[in-house]
């Protein structure tokens, strides 16, 4: 094109008159090699009061594949007034995303090449009619990975493809490519760690599929621990593979289907005629996906664990969210170390996971524990054993009617407050706490029960009319139930993408279940009454007990004042840790000397107006120097 003024054209002209044309003369397939604006991230979510937004994300200008999903090399474009290296920075940030080690800068005057498989000559500018072949880049990518010629069959398989447009996100295109590699080079034990609401199952679906089509893999197992997991999987993700297809029941293994979902319950046991998976040879099964695997399998005295023992000579995946790391228990020992880890702050801060903020709530006898006076008499009239109760009573061996009441009337006013229709989960102790919890949520709420019954509904294993409104639950356009009390049955593998509200009225004492719980509302489900996408916050209400400071999270700390025990609120500012302490004491640091001088400071007036609006009439004692404990 001589003659033409390059310097006056937009970046969007240097790539459709310069860049395009080069990368097709040297042999790229339009429709299935080269995409153009491709969105890695969603952007986070910011959340100010009740109003939510995202913050703007670039995309990658051209990503080059040797097939769909199997990405090479990325291309990133600045208008011609810029140097050819402008965007390199840029390209290199969305390779690192896609895990390719190809990426060209350009201005439309030529192209800067970094190729990391190249170390000795790791940039080089090549003209615009230099740029490599398919071909070239793919046989550099593959030696490059150490990939064999037996290989590539596996590797190359295809993705399935619903021809709805749907693909899978860099993050867990990275999973499965991984993955598959892994298998692909004879590992047979293999770990994949994503947090929850970040799609495990739709990987997993992918796994399987192309393994199965490229005849790697002929029989197929999926273990779960829950029923819900399996029908969940067979019903949505795994649609696909059809009448291959079953869920294995009545402790029956049909070895007619290729692929087979099970319950670790449902093929195991502690007599011997209840092992039902002894029913097909030790080398049946030749790829065994073990979802949630941080439960039973993880243990080497686990029941379940002698399913994997007995299939030893399958590969076997594990899928995970929080993998379990303890004295008597290690994924790593038995996977491995993860192939790919997606963490839960990975995931909020590319804007697929909903931020959360969480807020505790402490009441007096949780703290304090309570005692009965001599002699007194339950409900039932039985005399009360003299000693004191605590946490671990409470809901348990000893029920007190007044802090269930407590409770649920926390949790409804939190809702009129903010939304009475807001989606929640409560999370209680056992079955009966969760039908106590039922039971006081229906009393305090009459209006939206007699708008509805199913406003409150207790979801739990054994109760199949609860469990037959779970669907309802977790499904964007059924408004009812709104609150669903329940146990473990919603712990794990729920995708609730529109609970807004998740309360723990719970002793939980492990990390794992932690995030497991919190991951039932990190969901995100688009609003169908923004044009942009907004989701909405997700508010995680910790009732009471134990909690993690949460790294760069506000966190707010509500104790209830109770007789004797004094109202203390602990804030997380700023990443400095403060104590805001409702009765007079001496103020130490820059309060103690000027609290009016130190107030006209950002973080003194922020700090001020928090207390003022929470609390009252409060005074602070300040504490910049504790550390603030960080976790994922």
């Amino acid at each position: 094109m001589a003659g033409v003024n390059k310097t006056n054209m937009s970046e969007t002209d240097i790539i459709s008159k310069f860049i395009l044309p080069a990368v097709k003369d040297a042999g790229w397939d339009d429709l299935t090699q080269i995409r153009q604006e491709v969105k890695l991230r969603d952007g986070k979510i910011v959340v100010r009061g009740k109003l939510a937004s995202r913050i703007k994300v670039k995309s990658a200008d051209i990503v080059l594949y040797h097939k769909p999903n199997l990405p090479l090399a990325v291309i990133e474009a600045k208008a011609n007034k810029h140097a050819i290296s402008k965007g390199m920075q840029q390209g290199l940030d969305y390779a690192g995303l896609l895990d390719v080690p190809f990426v060209f800068a350009s201005n439309g005057d030529g192209f800067i090449f970094h190729d990391k498989t190249n170390p000795q000559q790791l940039e080089s500018e090549i003209t615009l009619d230099a740029f490599p072949a398919p071909e070239l880049l793919w046989q550099k990518y593959c030696d490059w990975k150490g990939f064999t010629q037996q290989q590539l069959p596996v590797i190359s398989q295809d993705y399935y493809d619903d021809g709805s447009g749907k693909s899978p996100r860099y993050y867990q295109m990275r999973a499965i490519n991984r993955t598959i590699d892994a298998v692909s080079a004879g590992k047979n034990r293999i770990l994949l760690v994503m947090a929850t609401g970040t799609g495990k199952t739709y990987t997993a679906f992918q796994i399987i599929w192309r393994l199965w089509k490229a005849r790697n893999k002929k029989r197929i197992l999926f273990l779960a621990d829950r029923n819900i997991l399996v029908d969940q999987t067979k019903n949505n993700d795994f649609q696909p593979f059809g009448t291959a297809m079953t869920k294995v029941t009545g402790r029956t293994i049909d070895p007619a289907y290729e692929v087979h979902l099970a319950l670790y319950q449902a093929i195991t046991g502690p007599e011997e005629n209840q092992k039902a998976y002894k029913q097909v040879a030790p080398d049946f099964f030749d790829l065994i996906v073990i979802d949630e695997c941080h439960r039973g399998s993880a243990s080497e005295d686990s029941a379940w664990r002698e399913i994997l023992e007995y299939f030893g000579s399958a590969t076997q995946i594990g899928l995970t969210a929080t993998p379990k790391e303890t004295e008597d228990v290690s994924n790593i020992d038995y996977f491995g170390e993860p192939v790919y880890t997606y963490s839960l702050k990975e995931g909020i801060e590319d804007g697929f996971l909903a931020p959360y903020k969480v807020v505790r709530v402490d009441i007096d006898v949780d703290v304090q524990g309570w005692r009965p006076v001599k002699g007194q008499l339950d409900k039932y009239g039985k005399e009360i054993k003299d000693r004191i109760y605590n946490l671990k009573d409470f809901d348990r061996t000893l029920v007190i009617d007044e802090r269930t009441m407590l409770v649920a009337k926390t949790i409804t006013d939190y809702l009129k407050r903010t939304n009475p229709m807001d989606k929640t989960i409560v999370f209680c102790n056992d079955i009966d706490h969760a039908e106590r919890m039922r039971h006081a949520l229906v009393v305090l709420n009459p209006e939206q029960v007699l708008k509805n019954e199913k406003y409150v509904m207790k979801i739990t294993g054994d109760d199949d009319i609860g469990k037959a409104q779970l669907d309802n639950f977790i499904n964007p356009k059924k408004p009812y139930p709104v609150i669903a009390t329940t146990s473990e049955l919603m712990s794990t593998g729920v995708d609730a993408q529109t609970c807004k509200l998740v309360v723990l009225d719970q002793n939980i004492q492990s990390m794992t279940k932690f995030k497991q719980i919190i991951g039932r509302g990190t969901c995100t489900a688009r609003s169908p009454k923004t044009t942009d996408g907004l989701l909405s916050q997700r508010s995680h209400q910790a009732l009471p007990r134990w909690f993690p400071v949460i790294r760069n999270q506000p966190v707010i700390f509500f104790y209830r004042q109770g007789e004797s025990y004094r109202s203390v609120i602990r804030c997380v500012i700023d990443g400095t840790s403060a104590f805001l302490i409702k009765q007079r004491q001496e103020i130490p640091h820059e309060y103690h000397r000027n609290p009016f001088s130190a107030r006209r400071t950002t973080r003194g007036h922020e700090i001020h107006h928090q207390i003022y609006r929470l609390n009252g009439q409060v005074v602070l004692q300040a504490d910049p120097g504790r550390a603030v404990p960080e976790t994922d």
